[in-house]
């Protein structure tokens, strides 16, 4: 019989005989602080990574009464700043983290409510899967909310949120806030007392600066960190998705993978990523559409934007529908599966490991 002991850890491998003089050495260790590294090599290098974050669905018909519910009785202003739930990942240990580097949650505004003006240095993003109504201002530009569209608060923007209608809104939030917050760069300021701009202009002053295909503004010239792009549209995500399907059928190599196309929203000032710390991506699968199995280096969140299917992860087959969420961890694997023609929003922390040249991917039926 075979046995596969590439992830087995060498028992007792370099250890030395306990002895009376070697507990006094190690207790030596103690009272210094220091742990040797021959006692912990397998857990601090590992030959793959073995994250404590745990794949799991979150259910958005079970998320969103809970949300409204919060509507009811929490409420939101200065101090409190949102009413934002966030995804508590069940492998680490009752933080608000997603995974170790991103942080999701809902939030919820209701009816001709405001959320006030602050700013953070954590980078943060919004998507919206069903409504409208709500205005983000982000350093003082209005910009609106809608099904499908991206929107983006890079760090230390002022940003706050009103509700311009009598209906409540609902959208996800990203944030980069658990490895900002690990790695101890955070700050934080509350804005104005003004609380935020109540324009609501159909498109804000980045769109009608940035958001015209091939072409830069001359008084937009120097690089940005993050995109100066306010709002990512659904109508030009949709379409194209849609061209890049259409491309397929008439036989050009236009899509990922057979059956699977998909974009990376981009900052226009330099091509890459539209903040350092996240990547955001859209994807869609046609009705009966399966993606390889793959293992990637950090950490994944997808939403179902539209349609019916199903996600592997690590063997487990788990169904999805509309709003629903889900986690993959690092170098645990997955794929994709779609019923109906399949819709998915997806954000990761792929800048960070990319950018450490951390990042590393797997993909079956692919060489490594």
């Amino acid at each position: 019989m075979n046995v596969d002991t590439t992830d087995a850890p060498v028992e007792n491998a370099m250890q030395p005989e306990d002895t009376p003089e070697l507990r006094e050495l190690y207790a030596g260790f103690e009272r210094e602080n220091l742990i040797p590294l021959w006692t912990q090599l397998g857990d601090l290098m590992p030959v793959h990574p073995r994250p404590k974050a745990v794949p799991h669905v979150w259910k958005w018909s079970r998320l969103l009464p809970l949300a409204e519910k919060s509507g009811e009785l929490v409420p939101v202003g200065r101090g409190g700043e949102r009413r934002a739930l966030g995804l508590a990942n069940p492998g680490l240990g009752g933080n608000a983290y997603v995974s170790p580097t991103l942080w999701a949650a809902i939030q919820y505004l209701g009816p001709r409510e405001t959320a006030p003006e602050h700013r953070h240095a954590q980078n943060a993003f919004r998507f919206v899967v069903e409504g409208e109504g709500v205005w983000t201002v982000v350093n003082g530009d209005p910009v609106r909310m809608s099904r499908g569209d991206l929107l983006l608060t890079p760090g230390w923007h002022f940003h706050g949120h009103h509700n311009d209608t009598d209906h409540p809104m609902a959208w996800i939030d990203g944030l980069d806030i658990p490895f900002s917050q690990q790695n101890d760069v955070g700050f934080f300021e509350f804005g104005s007392e003004r609380v935020t701009d109540y324009a609501t202009p159909n498109f804000s002053r980045g769109e009608r600066l940035w958001c015209h295909p091939g072409l830069r503004p001359l008084s937009g010239l120097q690089d940005t960190v993050s995109s100066p792009i306010g709002a990512y549209r659904w109508e030009f995500t949709d379409r194209a998705l849609t061209e890049q399907l259409l491309l397929e059928d008439e036989g050009e190599p236009a899509t990922v993978e057979q059956g699977h196309a998909a974009i990376r929203y981009v900052n226009p000032t330099t091509g890459g990523d539209v903040m350092p710390t996240i990547r955001c991506e859209f994807h869609r699968l046609r009705a009966g559409a399966e993606t390889p199995a793959r293992r990637e280096v950090g950490s994944t969140v997808f939403q179902v934007f539209e349609g019916v299917g199903s996600v592997v992860i690590a063997g487990e087959t788990h169904r999805l529908d509309i709003g629903d969420m889900f986690v993959i961890p690092s170098w645990v694997e997955w794929s994709l599966q779609a019923e109906t023609k399949f819709d998915l929003f997806r954000f990761s922390d792929a800048p960070i490991m990319e950018r450490l040249h951390f990042m590393r991917t797997q993909v079956e039926g692919q060489r490594r």
